[in-house]
């Protein structure tokens, strides 16, 4: 009896040994993916203390020592994702979101059989969606929205029968959308695709906007023309009367061209005596607006005179609070004259405001302009000024965007400095650096065109709690100035002699000569006693190369005692930044990595001062991200 106990024991050790070891080696397993994904797309994971239990690194959840949760919104992430997240067996939660991923969705993620809530918007991502994703059956919520995934939606999404959320939106698919037979699904967006046909019954009870900038029709669009299928030969036209309708079609195409050959005729003749006067030919017979007559003044109150056909076109699927009738009744005040034109915060009657920039010297055609507003429309970051809308006429050119309340970089560093004045430590410049870094890097990976091209402190807005947004990205290609303004020569790259010629490298420039006005608190060229104007790196060259290096840091920033290590590393980037050959300039992607891994900031407290970069998708949340400082859509989380 007393060796049958013994055996017992022994058995019962052997299993729980054989337990303890399979579960270790499950969570080895885990790390390991873990690290393949760290060294596939850098970013913040580049923080992640590999030493240590992967369960303690910042965005990994674990139950029972397997990763279950792995949230990584808005954490610089750049590039493909690699083979071995399906790995991650037990994951229940993957949220990529607002990161420059790009490429496909790796085939292994089809391992990822407990899979509940996939969020992958807001990236570059490609391809079609992989028929594997149809049969994971456990998905209740898929947000693909805002990248690049091309095809056909298949039918085969019924496959999906516990999905409560599908979000497609801001995409390039195309064909018809599937008739849809999901009873849980509860919130679906497919606007801004390249869907044709019509709306399934189904789905005629969602709203508008969740169909919008497509070619579709039906309920809750636009009725189909045409939708009559009746069959047999009741419903069939005769030969004859096909044949009267080609004669008569016929007729009526050359009655037209004769018409309009007269016409021309007409026209030529009379050419002779026409002279064209002032705005005959522009779109909105209108009086001069207040926006045309106050550029001088501190502040306007456009016209409502002003009308016209056409209207103010507004991206994403936010609600339209207003229109072009209340933007041309609101009162406004000139924020400042700009490289590509006046800027004005509009306070609608509401009591809402926005910032309207008035473009001059546009370069380029109406359909170019359209297109290339568009692109910039699709880039939505939470680190970018959202542009809500534009208006496009003849004689006017406006973009409409979210208003910045605390004004501009610029003003904070240079503007009047005494007792009120609140000085902005180290933390919050740091945080303003990396949030630039960011949006930029955002613009950078969209392709290897596609750049800034008026980086400076005056285009770094903030936000309430001196988060930075940066604006005017993109305009550099439409809209061109007949003489650059002598106040950007401090951040052009040396190369660059024609502004309309941007480049990715000529951005990291820019952006390192930011990185040292934050540092320095001195404009981008300046004065030293009695000699002319002084280009900010060289000066900067100059005092390290002496080795006073602390006689560079703003005084605000040495008032401080934490943080000078940090400030001399940032320092050094900035002069990789600024170097004087491009080749010799690190990626913007490079420089963010650089200054996440020397930012003080803990992930908790950029959780309390970015709430919307690190919100939560738990199931009880309804969506609420860019509620107050973007015009995508609601449902864009």
């Amino acid at each position: 009896m007393h060796s049958i106990s013994i055996l017992i024991l022994v058995l019962v050790h052997s299993l729980s040994l054989s337990f303890f070891t399979t579960r270790a080696l499950d969570l080895e397993s885990d790390r390991a993916a873990l690290v393949s994904l760290r060294n596939a797309v850098g970013g913040r994971l580049r923080l992640w203390n590999i030493s240590a239990s992967p369960c303690l690194w910042n965005g990994v959840n674990c139950t029972q020592n397997r990763v279950t949760v792995l949230r990584l919104p808005g954490m610089g992430l750049v590039g493909q994702l690699p083979v071995g997240i399906g790995n991650l067996t037990q994951l229940i939660t993957l949220s990529l979101r607002f990161n420059a991923l790009s490429g496909p969705i790796p085939p292994d993620f089809a391992d990822l059989a407990l899979l509940r809530n996939l969020y992958l918007q807001n990236n570059s991502l490609t391809g079609e969606i992989p028929g594997f994703l149809y049969d994971m059956q456990s998905l209740v919520r898929l947000n693909l929205a805002h990248n690049n995934f091309s095809g056909e939606i298949s039918d085969r999404i019924n496959n999906l029968t516990r999905l409560g959320t599908l979000l497609l939106e801001r995409n390039n698919f195309s064909g018809r959308i599937p008739d849809i037979n999901i009873s849980s699904l509860t919130q679906f967006n497919v606007s801004f695709n390249r869907l044709n046909g019509s709306v399934p019954e189904r789905l005629s009870g969602l709203p508008t906007s969740a169909f919008e900038g497509n070619s579709l029709c039906g309920k809750p669009l636009e009725a189909c023309s045409g939708s009559g299928s009746g069959s047999g030969s009741g419903s069939k036209l005769s030969g004859a009367a096909i044949a009267g309708i080609v004669i008569g079609s016929f007729i009526v195409f050359v009655i037209v061209m004769v018409l309009l050959i007269v016409l021309c005729q007409k026209r030529k003749s009379n050419r002779k005596d026409f002279v064209p006067a002032k705005g005959r030919d522009v779109e909105i017979p209108r009086e001069k607006t207040v926006v045309e007559e106050s550029e001088s003044r501190s502040t306007m109150s456009v016209s409502a005179s002003a009308r016209s056909s056409k209207s103010l076109v507004f991206f994403g699927n936010a609600v339209k609070t207003f229109d072009l009738e209340d933007l041309l009744k609101a009162s406004a005040e000139v924020l400042g004259k700009g490289t590509f034109g006046t800027a004005y915060k509009a306070t609608l009657e509401l009591g809402m405001a926005v910032v309207v920039k008035r473009l001059k010297d546009v370069k380029v055609s109406e359909n170019e302009f359209r297109e290339m507003i568009d692109e910039i429309g699709r880039m939505v970051h939470v680190n970018l000024v959202t542009l809500r809308g534009y208006y496009y006429n003849r004689d006017e050119k406006l973009l409409v965007y979210d208003y910045m309340p605390l004004g501009s970089l610029s003003a904070l560093l240079h503007g009047q400095r005494g007792s009120n004045r609140t000085p902005l430590n180290w933390e919050t410049r740091s945080g303003i650096a990396l949030g630039a870094a960011r949006a930029i890097t955002f613009i950078h990976s969209h392709g290897s065109t596609f750049s800034h091209g008026n980086i400076k402190s005056s285009n770094i807005l903030l936000t309430i709690s001196y988060e930075a947004r940066v604006s005017d990205f993109g305009l550099a290609r439409l809209a061109l100035p007949t003489s650059t303004p002598n106040r950007i020569d401090g951040y052009r790259a040396p190369e660059i002699t024609d502004p309309s010629k941007v480049s990715q490298k000529a951005d990291v420039y820019s952006f390192g000569v930011l990185l040292l006005e934050l540092l320095t608190g001195k404009p981008p060229t300046h004065t030293l006693l009695n000699e002319e104007g002084v280009d900010l790196p060289r000066w900067v060259q100059s005092v390290v190369r002496e080795e006073w290096t602390s006689e560079v840091f703003d005084t605000e920033l040495l008032r401080y005692p934490n943080g000078e290590d940090e400030m001399v590393q940032l320092l050094q980037i900035a002069l990789e930044c600024t170097a004087q050959y491009p080749d010799k300039r690190p990626s913007i992607a490079e420089v963010t990595n650089k200054i996440e891994d020397l930012c003080s900031f803990s992930s908790q407290q950029m959780q309390e001062t970015s709430p919307e970069l690190f919100y939560e998708e738990d199931e009880g949340l309804s969506q609420q991200f860019h509620s107050a400082n973007s015009g995508a859509p609601a449902s864009s989380v």
